[in-house]
């Protein structure tokens, strides 16, 4: 007898169908409504997802067939942390629309209790260039009177290197995509960072009054494209990881 699997997941609920000569067969793949929460406050794990793709449906992402975010995921939106559910494989992005059955990414990233992390999906549908990068956010506390920051070249023009600049200070050099710098620390203050690509002196995006806390670590991830001007351009954000 052939099976058919379907999977449905609700909040806090997951539901397994196998269907077989006219027979329909349920399976509870996880308790409703309780556990989960539980789990996910006892692991401690934050997580955060950043769709920019601009060409992927909105997403949402699973640990052990549980939903973790919220809101679905969608271009250019950063929705912040979420807690992780759960430990147990396997975790994936998928899209938000019902009619698409498989899974865009299975996740094979390793996660610890009690850290931070951020995953940026890139690249285009279309050409079949969709890539994560994955970053653990939890580190060192930098020194009183200073912040750490780090660049993450999200952007697939970005493929040559891109350089940062600190108040007119090069702070990061030919981070290529699609790789991520290490923290450093800088001086607490406000900063303009500007963003060129590698032996180049035009400036492809600037962020202005950027206030750099005592203690706080931060993310400037860069993303889209230089050739092209709709929500699909060039462009860049911060992330306050902590």
């Amino acid at each position: 007898m052939k099976l058919i699997f379907k999977y449905f997941s609700f909040k806090n609920c997951s539901i397994a169908l196998f269907t077989g000569a006219g027979l329909w067969l349920v399976s509870i793949i996880s308790s409703c409504g309780k556990g989960p929460q539980n789990e996910a406050i006892n692991l401690n794990i934050r997580y955060e997802v950043l769709n920019l793709s601009p060409d992927v449906f909105p997403l949402d992402i699973y640990f052990n067939y549980i939903k973790a975010n919220s809101g679905h995921l969608t271009f250019g939106v950063n929705q912040g942390y979420f807690n992780v559910p759960s430990l147990v494989s396997p975790s994936y992005l998928r899209s938000s629309d019902i009619r698409v059955d498989t899974p865009l990414l299975k996740l094979t990233d390793t996660l610890k209790r009690n850290v931070q992390y951020s995953l940026f999906i890139t690249g285009d549908v279309a050409n079949n260039s969709i890539k994560t990068i994955f970053t653990v956010d939890t580190a060192t506390l930098p020194k009183v009177g200073r912040g750490k920051i780090r660049f993450v070249d999200a952007s697939p023009s970005g493929s040559a290197g891109l350089d940062v600049y600190a108040n007119n200070t090069k702070a990061f050099s030919k981070i290529a995509y699609p790789k991520f710098s290490d923290f450093i620390e800088i001086p607490n203050g406000f900063y303009d960072f500007k963003i060129t690509a590698t032996g180049s002196s035009t400036v492809l995006k600037t962020i202005t009054n950027v206030q750099i806390q005592d203690g706080s670590l931060y993310t400037l991830y860069a993303y889209g494209y230089t050739n092209r001007a709709d929500s699909a351009a060039f462009n860049a954000a911060f992330i306050t990881n902590h």
